[in-house]
């Protein structure tokens, strides 16, 4: 998450103040990504070593305004024309605890996998539940515009996780069909194994198993709706019942 260019695109809006861009930039996301004062005028200091911001007065209450440069108006386009790389994704914790338990000793990956997936679908059935919240009544700002684009962000990265933890399992009962190592070449693992289960190619997206259970759960974005660990974000968990 870029901290740096989200700070930017509030000033290109005009002057602002450390405390202000943090509430601006919670209500743009939806608190989805919460920042504390602290972070933002780190940022803002280094954004004003580099030449891209700078101090430019106070307001009536006292606070020092920042004000975007010509150099920051650069960066911030740059950024805008610049895919979001991702040949070097982040580390996501599902995936490395997934990776591990295959190889631990002791370890029911099945119970991992179906305990994520009920935090999953939780998460996924709230954000469809706030996205359907937010549709009772035109977005009135653009800020409620930006919190929508996220929130479906959110709705459809979980889905994909219910897909995959789907395929996860799959792949597993599959492995526990295979003959026992030492009846088999060790250094020829199964085309199946390596490959899914057959006919993936035409059921879930990234190779998922056709007829994944996570079927009705798919339907949550049609219907209406840095760690990498997932978070529900205040919004979620405040409005839970």
């Amino acid at each position: 998450m870029s901290i740096r260019h989200g700070l930017l695109a509030l000033l290109e809006r005009g002057p602002r103040y450390g405390s202000q861009l943090r509430t601006e930039f919670e209500s743009r996301t939806g608190a989805t990504w919460p920042l504390n004062v602290g972070q933002v005028y780190t940022t803002l200091s280094r954004l004003e070593r580099d030449g891209m911001v700078t101090q430019d007065g106070e307001d009536r209450a006292g606070h020092a305004l920042y004000v975007i440069t010509d150099a920051g108006r650069a960066e911030l386009k740059a950024w805008f024309r610049t895919p979001v790389d991702r040949t070097s994704p982040p580390r996501d914790e599902l995936a490395i605890k997934l990776a591990m338990a295959v190889g631990v000793p002791g370890v029911d990956i099945r119970e991992v996998i179906q305990s994520q997936r009920r935090h999953t679908i939780q998460a996924m059935q709230d954000y469809t539940r706030l996205k359907a919240q937010a549709l009772e009544a035109v977005p009135a700002d653009r800020h409620e515009v930006a919190w929508l684009l996220v929130l479906e962000q959110l709705i459809f990265l979980t889905e994909a996780e219910a897909r995959w933890l789907d395929h996860c399992e799959a792949r597993l009962i599959r492995l526990a069909l295979l003959p026992e190592p030492d009846s088999r070449p060790s250094d020829s693992p199964s085309a199946d194994v390596l490959n899914g289960p057959a006919g993936s190619s035409t059921g879930s997206p990234a190779g998922g198993p056709a007829g994944s259970s996570t079927g009705s759960s798919t339907g949550g974005a049609d219907d209406g709706a840095d760690d990498g660990s997932l978070d529900v974000g205040s919004r979620v968990i405040a409005d839970r019942p």
